[in-house]
């Protein structure tokens, strides 16, 4: 089910809390949410419909993935500066991302994974779990 995004910045600063089997439709929704409003967006949290569950959809190419309590294992040395938009929030702002993570996650099954990401898709990840942790761009 779509849901309505969030711009209450009270909720969004707030540290989301481990996502459970129980949270699956929260991330069903969140999933639909985000390729409902896939033409200004590449990725959301859980709080960004008002669930505070860790809890990301990020488009990793074409396909939306959907990754339950993300955490970084680690990251590169090298990091660069960067400007970003929020479909939460009005405008950009700048902040400063890592060139590539290695995040581990469960899936919709609860199957846990690890991966590396780079470029693109790395600033996304890294922007959503710094929505998990109240940190507000």
């Amino acid at each position: 089910m779509v849901r309505p995004v969030n711009r209450d910045i009270t909720i969004l600063s707030r540290r989301s809390q481990p996502a459970s089997k129980e949270d699956l439709a929260v991330a069903r929704d969140l999933l639909d949410t985000l390729k409902a409003n896939a033409d200004g967006c590449v990725g959301m949290a859980a709080n960004m419909i008002g669930v505070n569950k860790r809890i990301i959809a990020v488009f990793a190419g074409p396909v939306p993935v959907v990754m339950i309590n993300p955490i970084v294992r680690s990251h590169s040395a090298e990091s660069y500066e960067t400007e970003e938009g929020c479909l939460s929030l009005d405008g950009v702002r700048k902040t400063t991302r890592y060139k590539s993570v290695e995040i581990e996650y469960a899936d919709m099954m609860m199957k846990k994974h690890r991966n590396t990401y780079t470029g693109f898709t790395a600033q996304i990840i890294q922007h959503e779990m710094d929505h998990c942790n109240g940190i507000i761009i």
